[in-house]
């Protein structure tokens, strides 16, 4: 699959095909490769699906574990999701996508049953200043590819390599034509802690995620995701992603992504600090 296989535009991240099949847009464009899907919608449309598949209104999705086996090739791939382990109040539920054939990312995803715990809700968190307190910031200095310039950035006082609080947000469907929910979107956005607060120039080094887990205590609401968020480089070639989750009413829950760390040169700095103080 070849990056000139991509659907220029609708304004969305993919196009229905029917089946449980898909075709990325250029929206969808990864920042480390352009022929290669970003995880950030690509999460968001496998959380679509783990909510479509036999949806219980007395179920929320309380954590999901996403793995990525592999690259994800723009263009066309397939979504299925199962429940693997039905209950009365908790459940399983897996969801694979494919491409050409091979499974690249495989998602579970715990639903658990709801109560009112309304008068006992709360948290040591502290809640982050909202959007209007951050400046704008496009991130093209730093990656490229179509995902990052969907993106509406709102950059936290205080940014530092390696440390960052930023809201995010954007105006491109999920699914274009098909309505998609709340969570999917806000998933959709979530994978992109890794390129919010990077620690070294990507020229230099290399920093993929090989998975994504988020734990939520809440329904999310839209349409912006703050992040607050650390990066940690380990000393053999190992790091560590870690957000916590938040929206305008507080915080959501926390994000953590392993990283695969290879250097490709003398390792630098990043070129731009969106709000360095």
């Amino acid at each position: 699959m070849t990056a000139a296989s991509i659907v220029p535009d609708p304004r969305a991240y993919y196009e229905p095909l029917g089946a449980g099949r898909f075709r990325s847009t250029v929206h969808a464009q990864g920042a480390w490769a352009q022929e290669h899907q970003h995880m950030a919608p690509v999460s968001g449309l496998l959380v679509r699906a783990i909510e479509r598949c036999s949806p219980r209104d007395d179920l929320l999705v309380s954590r999901v574990a996403f793995d990525i086996l592999g690259v994800i090739p723009t263009g066309e791939v397939e979504v299925h999701a199962s429940v693997i382990r039905p209950g009365r109040t908790v459940e399983l539920v897996e969801a694979e996508m494919t491409a050409g054939g091979r499974v690249v990312v495989r998602a579970t995803a715990w639903r658990l049953a709801t109560s009112d715990t309304s008068e006992i809700a709360g948290s040591f968190v502290d809640v982050l200043p909202g959007p209007d307190h951050g400046a704008p910031w496009h991130g093209t200095g730093i990656w490229g590819g179509g995902f990052i310039r969907t993106l509406d950035f709102r950059v936290l006082p205080g940014w530092k390599p390696g440390r960052g609080r930023v809201w995010i947000r954007t105006d491109v469907d999920l699914v274009d034509g098909a309505p998609s929910s709340t969570l999917a979107k806000y998933f959709s956005l979530i994978d992109t802690a890794n390129g919010i607060a990077v620690r070294a120039d990507p020229a230099t080094l290399l920093f993929p995620n090989t998975d994504l887990t988020v734990h939520l205590v809440r329904r999310p609401v839209g349409p912006w995701v703050g992040f607050d968020t650390t990066v940690s480089f380990g000393a053999d070639g190992i790091g560590l992603t870690s957000s916590v989750l938040h929206d305008v009413s507080g915080p959501v829950g926390r994000a953590a992504q392993t990283l695969t760390l290879r250097p490709i040169g003398t390792v630098r700095p990043p070129p731009e600090a969106p709000f360095a103080t």
